[in-house]
């Protein structure tokens, strides 16, 4: 498990491949200087609930991994992450299974919010 963490030191625990591919999604629209909502579903075990974390250049965040070797990644994952990130609601963290089928138009992005909770712990 890796960490995003974010501001002044919360930090959330996901899965090294997940974490890969949220860093590049938001990573592509940090460095054209957007400012975004990042949102995901706890699992029961964390109390469920979401967790909704506002992204921008001007608030530091660190993406910390277990692993030593990056994940080879998932255009079409990427493309799903990226596709969230347009509507209301912000990108929407989701498995690599649900990504498969949304297409990059926005609408058809707006659905991921009803897959199901990732593990995501915050320290």
């Amino acid at each position: 498990m890796g960490e995003l963490i974010y501001g002044a030191g919360t930090a959330y625990q996901l899965d090294d491949r997940t974490l890969a591919h949220l860093k590049v999604a938001a990573g592509v629209r940090l460095r054209r200087k957007e400012s975004f909502y990042v949102m995901w579903t706890n699992p029961a075990s964390l109390g469920s609930g979401r967790v909704c974390i506002w992204v921008s250049p001007s608030i530091p965040i660190q993406f910390h991994f277990s692993g030593s070797r990056p994940p080879e990644l998932n255009r079409q994952w990427l493309a799903a992450l990226d596709a969230s990130a347009v509507n209301e609601s912000g990108m929407q963290v989701m498995r690599e299974s649900d990504a498969m089928g949304i297409s990059e138009a926005p609408t058809r992005a707006r659905s991921v919010g009803t897959s199901a909770p990732l593990t995501v712990q915050m320290h």
